[in-house]
């Protein structure tokens, strides 16, 4: 599969995988200058870029990096973004700071993860009825803790 990147900025960073194994690639912060993320605060950070996908048989993913989500507090507004197929503006990641203490962004920062997923075609159907199983209705906490 080939993914298509048109770069925005001038100060836009291709996307990489840090390692053969990584299921993601890493997206970078296309920005001039730090942005600092106050404890409990939020900001936009543009990563300058687009993609297109090959079809509509795949989605794109942002996910959070763990390194910064485990050692600075630093997750996204929206926990995983959707980019559908057919999205061809930038990608801005919405940052939010969960620690008492501030981050600042610097530029060409890893700030979140992009994976490709293949989108399974559903048939929704309407019905009056479910099948059951052992669960039933049973919903949070249901199974433990």
């Amino acid at each position: 599969m080939k993914l298509r990147i048109k770069k925005l900025r001038e100060n836009a960073v291709i996307p990489t995988k840090a390692t053969s194994g990584s299921a993601g690639f890493d997206l970078y912060a296309a920005i001039d200058e730090s942005v600092k993320i106050p404890a409990g605060g939020n900001a936009v950070i543009s990563t300058g870029i687009a993609i297109a996908l090959p079809s509509d048989g795949y989605v794109a993913l942002i996910f959070p990096r763990s390194g910064l989500s485990v050692k600075h507090g630093i997750g996204m507004l929206n926990s995983v973004g959707v980019i559908d197929s057919d999205y061809r503006g930038e990608l801005s990641i919405g940052l939010i700071n969960h620690f008492k203490t501030p981050y600042t962004i610097e530029p060409r920062e890893r700030i979140a993860q992009l994976l490709i997923m293949p989108v399974t075609p559903a048939l929704l159907l309407e019905v009056d009825e479910l099948d059951d199983t052992v669960r039933g209705e049973k919903g949070f906490g249901s199974t433990g803790r």
